[in-house]
């Protein structure tokens, strides 16, 4: 079926309004990376740019959740985030300018701004997969999922390349000034969404009653719990990328040019995937080809960790990116499958915290490392820990192991 006919023009805007969401972050990110380690030449500074985020979306994530479950509507929760990031951006920006802040506080205004980041990023995901249900019919579902990964993918690519050059070849403000308006176009695209969504619960459950009904769903379940589990511990142990900034100033000293392409490389190798997949769903065995796919991302952080080469490095993080593609296509298609429709947002919130915070995590997690073991070393611990982590998964999760999507 062609989900991408006349009346999914919805779709395609919930598509755009991804991509912006992703280029304005990873500009960001890519900024906010170079700014601080051009303060501070600290890794551990760079691991508490994620610590800084996770903790407030960690904090707001579950009650995210339940609001988009319950209370006015998905759209307005999505375009909330995009004016909450825009309003990140912005203070970022000014400053650049030199308008607030100094030399002495500039890092504790990155990081403050990087706080509010974690609080609107709580909202994104159950906002986008509640829509994404909404919109399109559930044998859509995979194909739709393959599709929603390819855009965030070309969002990961494109980001970074732009959020390098411009600090490159223009300035930290240019680069903090687009992600800005990029996030003014997604709350304007979100908000012009045409989709009759289903009304809020009248009668709805006390919050913690609410996000405590989300928990039991998703611990109960053991291919969802399994899918969760190894995609949280593969990205918090293999987040290589957070520790860029250190390879490409110290180990190939290059700009940060080639650090915004080096973070696009992983995308590049995922969009392959993604587009691959939307014409060739996987259904049978997806419980295996998941393992093996989270394994090769391991083996492919290691590789990263022992090269010398800045193409060589390059090549490993793309090839990661095929490996990781797959990954995230499986567990999202997992995802939709299997949770009921009136509990999206607190299961979508719960992934979030497995998932997407996972690689703030991990760059924390990588920046202590790569204080105490030094950095090449961090990063073969991580890709070690990433295949010990797949052995457990398929030893105390069987049903995910031998899991058919067919069959759901």
């Amino acid at each position: 079926m062609n989900i991408l006919t006349r009346q999914n023009h919805a779709f395609l805007k919930l598509l755009t309004f991804r991509v912006l969401m992703v280029l304005a972050y990873q500009i960001m990110a890519v900024t906010v990376g170079w700014h601080i380690y051009e303060i501070t030449h600290d890794t551990l500074a760079l691991g508490l740019i994620g610590l800084a985020e996770v903790v407030p979306y960690f904090c707001f994530a579950l009650f995210a959740g339940h609001a988009v479950d319950h209370y006015f509507s998905r759209r307005f929760f999505g375009a909330l985030a995009a004016v909450t990031l825009g309003i990140n951006a912005l203070t970022l920006t000014a400053l650049a300018m030199g308008f607030i802040g100094s030399s002495e506080n500039a890092s504790w205004w990155i990081y403050g701004s990087i706080m509010l980041t974690g609080v609107e990023r709580a909202f994104i995901a159950p906002s986008y997969n509640t829509l994404f249900a909404i919109i399109l019919p559930r044998e859509s579902y995979a194909r739709g999922s393959a599709l929603g990964s390819t855009a965030f993918q070309a969002g990961l690519i494109i980001g970074p390349a732009i959020g390098g050059l411009l600090v490159g070849f223009a300035s930290k403000t240019v680069a903090y000034s687009i992600a800005t308006l990029l996030c003014l176009c997604a709350a304007i695209v979100m908000w012009s969404i045409k989709v009759k969504e289903p009304p809020p619960v009248a009668d709805s459950p006390p919050v913690f009653a609410s996000i405590g009904q989300g928990l039991r769903f998703v611990f109960s379940n053991q291919i969802v719990l399994g899918a969760l589990s190894l995609d949280m511990f593969a990205v918090l142990f293999g987040g290589a990328v957070a520790m860029l900034p250190a390879f490409i100033h110290d180990i190939y000293h290059y700009g940060p040019e080639s650090l915004g392409l080096l973070r696009a490389a992983p995308a590049i190798g995922a969009i392959i995937t993604g587009i691959w997949l939307a014409r060739h769903p996987i259904g049978i065995n997806a419980g295996r080809w998941l393992l093996a796919s989270v394994a090769c991302f391991g083996f492919c952080i290691i590789g990263f960790g022992l090269s010398s080469y800045i193409w060589l490095a390059g090549f490993l993080l793309m090839l990661s990116g095929v490996f990781d593609g797959v990954s995230v296509v499986l567990r999202t298609t997992i995802l939709q499958l299997a949770t009921p429709d009136a509990m999206r947002g607190r299961v979508s919130a719960i992934n979030g915290i497995f998932i997407g915070s996972s690689n703030e995590l991990g760059a924390f997690e990588s920046g202590i490392t790569a204080r105490l073991m030094g950095l090449v070393p961090s990063v073969l611990f991580g890709g070690l820990m990433t295949l010990g982590i797949v052995g457990i998964t398929a030893k105390v999760a069987p049903k995910l192991r031998e899991l058919n999507l067919h069959n759901h």
